[in-house]
């Protein structure tokens, strides 16, 4: 963090001057968050992209001179984005800085909070009061853009819902990469037979004991097909497929949005391949 602080030694607070407000975002989910609501009146900067694991990631100079810049800073919590207070503390700012799962009162360590839609549409809502409170002439305006997409956020829900449920229950039992999909398979009875890494955290490491009970488990539930994760490598699953008879399906976005940037098209595309690999016909 030394090289960190060097950098942004001389960078005044932030103001927005009348212009945009200056978002700085932890992960793709707030940035398409803080932009769908705020549209033209907010700069959105996000940390990271579409391929980056957040578990290991490795600020940079840029995201402490774009803190140290900023109006607003949205933080995801837990081990998303452990590493941002360091990083807010070397860059300075006196941006407005909030932690959704805190915000939106989530109680569990699993920070994967946006796998389920309705944490996601209050984590919208939650956005547009704070743009609101920072950009009293954009009120009006991030609440119409909030509702409508809070509205699409719900309809994507229910239509994911509808279709999980005309699936048979017995089908309905997952296997990816690591342990990141607790919200999405309680929202929608799903049972997280197992994971390749045994955490929430990619850093964990599979023991030669985990991998072989994995292995037997998916044998044994007759589980067709593995996950992978967009932001990982593919290698164990490769191997975890070859013991187990399994095939390894599309790549999920785990902590990740798809590469367009938005969180409504990782959450189609994950629920679209799990249905599939359920035995479904339902798109999404």
């Amino acid at each position: 963090m030394v090289a960190l602080a060097a950098v942004v030694a001389g960078c005044g607070g932030s103001s927005s001057d009348g212009g945009e407000l200056r978002v700085v975002a932890t992960t793709g989910q707030l940035g398409d968050f803080a932009r769908q609501v705020g549209g033209g009146r907010v700069s959105v900067k996000t940390i990271l992209d579409a391929k980056t694991d957040p578990h290991d990631y490795e600020p940079r100079p840029s995201d402490a001179q774009a803190i140290a810049e900023a109006d607003v800073v949205l933080a995801s919590g837990g081990e998303v984005d452990g590493w941002l207070e360091d990083l807010v503390g070397q860059a300075g700012g006196d941006a407005k800085r909030i932690t959704l799962d805190q915000e939106i009162g989530v109680e569990s360590d699993d920070p994967h909070w946006w796998q389920d839609p309705s944490n996601a549409a209050a984590a919208v809502e939650r956005i547009q009061a704070l743009l609101a409170d920072e950009d009293a002439d954009g009120a009006s305006a991030y609440a119409a853009r909030s509702e409508k997409y809070v509205a699409r956020i719900r309809a994507l829900d229910d239509r994911i819902e509808s279709c999980m449920s005309s699936l048979k229950p017995e089908r309905r039992k997952l296997v990816t990469n690591h342990d990141a999909f607790g919200y999405f398979a309680r929202r929608y009875d799903i049972d997280v037979l197992g994971s390749i890494i045994p955490g929430r955290s990619t850093n964990a490491q599979a023991s030669a004991g985990d991998v072989r009970k994995l292995v037997a488990a998916i044998k044994r539930e007759n589980v067709r097909t593995i996950f992978p994760e967009t932001s990982l490598n593919r290698r164990l699953e490769q191997a975890v497929a070859r013991e187990s008879g399994a095939k390894v399906g599309p790549a999920l976005y785990a902590d990740t949005v798809a590469p367009d940037g938005t969180y409504l098209t990782a959450l189609r595309h994950d629920a679209d391949a799990m249905a599939d690999a359920f035995g479904g016909g339902c798109r999404l």
